[in-house]
């Protein structure tokens, strides 16, 4: 059962979307808004599969709002609804599902929904395989593994530093290891590095050594028995 938010400043229209949303399985509507800043907090809230998104509403716009969900990460699926037909392609720049004209047909709301089922699947399924989920403030944020840089466990956290800040998450080193063994390498107990970000060795006064990573003034420290290892990747790397 996939949840929905509609969205939009007219009652009317509203309730019709709500009663063509009820009418078809599968599908309930978990909540309305009546405008982008309500709708945020019905968001965080309810947590909604799918926003039915009004693009002409006072204050803050559906584009303007779909562009906020974009740009903060993790985002239900947006099907615009609208009485304009010319901003379809901002629409899908902004990563919509579909672009419904009002009067919005039953037949065409159906089809869009399961198109975001669709969507919600493969982007779940990737989200699963290729990003690294935390939550902040309330707010679920995707970090692209691509551009981790290093997992330093930290307590009963593990603190990933990415090519634009940090972040936390439950996930142990072990876990993260055995996922992506192709994208990381085990420096210390306490640390995986990114293959791609390591640029060389440091000795310490103390007689540490600690790996210097590209993105980042952070040097994680090599334990004994890993440094053959890593002298040897980066000597494969050259």
């Amino acid at each position: 059962m996939l949840n929905i938010l509609i969205i939009d400043d007219e009652a009317p229209a509203r309730d019709r979307l709500r009663r063509m949303v009820e009418a078809l399985p599968g599908f309930e509507v978990a909540g309305e808004a009546r405008g982008a800043n309500e709708a945020l907090e019905q968001i965080n809230l309810l947590k909604p599969d799918v926003l039915l998104l009004d693009i002409s509403m006072p204050g803050m716009s559906g584009m303007s709002l779909a562009r906020v969900l974009q740009e903060g990460g993790a985002s239900p699926a947006v099907i615009f609804c609208t009485a304009y037909q010319d901003q379809a392609l901002e629409a899908f720049e902004r990563e919509a599902v579909d672009y419904l004209v009002k009067p919005v047909r039953t037949e065409r709301l159906e089809q869009s929904l399961e198109k975001a089922k669709r969507y919600l699947g493969d982007t779940r399924k990737q989200e699963a395989e290729h990003f690294l989920r935390s939550t902040v403030g309330g707010k679920v944020v995707l970090t692209p593994i691509q551009r981790v840089i290093c997992l330093v466990a930290e307590d009963k956290y593990t603190t990933v530093l990415h090519e634009v800040g940090e972040t936390v998450i439950d996930e142990s080193l072990t876990e993260l290891e055995q996922r992506f063994p192709e994208l990381f390498f085990r420096v210390h107990r306490n640390a995986l590095v990114s293959r791609k970000h390591i640029r060389g060795l440091e000795r310490t006064s103390e007689g540490h050594t600690l790996v210097s990573l590209s993105g980042t003034e952070r040097k994680p420290e090599v334990s004994r028995r890993n440094v053959s290892a890593l002298r040897k990747l980066l000597s494969q790397l050259s």
